[in-house]
């Protein structure tokens, strides 16, 4: 199974990037971030025709999480199942497709190191662990995967001296996100690649893209079952090339079959 993630930055500006996306990458299931879409103007039917079920928890013009897939989508969760109250925000979305748990998370910025969003962040992502408590089991196959809005380590950053003080290195950020991959989970483009420089965000100003001063804050998470058979896993920078194109690129991994990594 081929599972992908991408903050669109705005579906309705980038529909054909995405459309032409889907027909080159052909995922059996993309994650998408920051559609910034009610769910009354969310697309379905251009997908449908792609293919694709799909399912989408939005927020107007902020926020905004979907799930495409063509291997069916079941058991759907709007934001959080920790049993606390509704947060408000269009962040979290979870399904099962194709015997995959799949959740696509949009992170919450910060803003700066103090700030009340900035504590805000760290229990999100506390709430994150939680819910993954109530929604999943880490012995099945389990993905969790999107824009964390965290790089998890000095290897994410174009220049950690540079971002050192800020927002998406900080230690309690690191050590939040650390706990939910502790629930069982891998983080599958580090379980391949050590480089540094492997980064799937970059800003739009000052040629940030063209001069690598990027981060790694798309990530894909999975359970220890599925990331067994990893069989390849790719940032796609081509993505964030040519006419007006998210700042983020697409993360992508393929899975192979159980039964394959069993007998193969």
């Amino acid at each position: 199974m081929r599972i992908a993630t991408w903050n669109v930055n705005s579906l309705k500006a980038r529909l054909p990037r995405v459309e032409e996306w889907l027909a080159q990458a052909q995922p059996d299931v993309l994650c998408m971030q920051e559609t910034k879409l009610s769910d009354d103007a969310f697309p379905a039917m251009t997908f449908a025709s792609l293919g694709y079920d799909s399912i989408h928890h939005g927020q107007g013009q902020w926020n905004g999480v979907a799930i495409l897939s063509r291997v069916g989508i079941t058991d759907v969760v709007d934001g959080f199942a920790d049993g606390a109250d509704h947060d408000g925000e269009a962040r979290l979305l979870t399904a099962t497709c194709g015997g995959v748990r799949v959740s696509t998370v949009y992170v919450p910025n910060g803003r700066e190191v103090g700030h009340e969003q900035y504590h805000h962040k760290l229990g999100w992502l506390g709430r994150l662990r939680a819910h993954l408590e109530v929604t999943a089991d880490p012995s099945s196959d389990v993905v969790v995967c999107g824009d964390f809005n965290v790089a998890p380590d000095d290897r994410d950053v174009w220049d950690a001296a540079a971002c050192h003080g800020g927002t998406h290195v900080s230690a309690p950020e690191r050590d939040a996100l650390a706990d939910v991959e502790a629930w069982g989970l891998t983080d599958v483009l580090r379980q391949r690649y050590d480089e540094d420089g492997l980064f799937s965000w970059w800003d739009y100003q000052a040629g940030a893209f063209h001069k690598h001063w990027g981060m790694r804050i798309d990530l894909l998470l999975a359970s220890g079952p599925l990331a067994e058979r990893l069989s390849w896993v790719v940032i796609d920078r081509n993505a964030r090339k040519g006419s007006k194109p998210s700042d983020h690129a697409p993360l992508v991994a393929e899975f192979a079959p159980a039964t394959v990594a069993a007998h193969g």
